[in-house]
């Protein structure tokens, strides 16, 4: 690999919306994410609805549904 051109990668925190945190290796400092492992339906057997924004009544209000 040459030298000088290759971003630093390091031991970031990914700190999740649910609370959880955990270790991973990336090039950037922080990462935040909505779901995880330890919040997601298909990992936890439980289900859970995440709204984004209202999209269906936003649809509803534009066209005057």
């Amino acid at each position: 690999m040459k030298k000088g051109i290759h971003p630093e990668y390091k031991t970031v925190k990914v700190h999740c919306a649910c609370g959880n945190e955990f270790e991973t290796g990336s090039t950037k400092d922080e990462i935040k994410v909505e779901i995880c492992s330890e919040c997601h339906p298909f990992f936890t057997g439980r289900q859970k609805f995440v709204d984004k924004g209202g999209r269906v009544d936003k649809f509803k209000k534009k066209y005057g549904m």
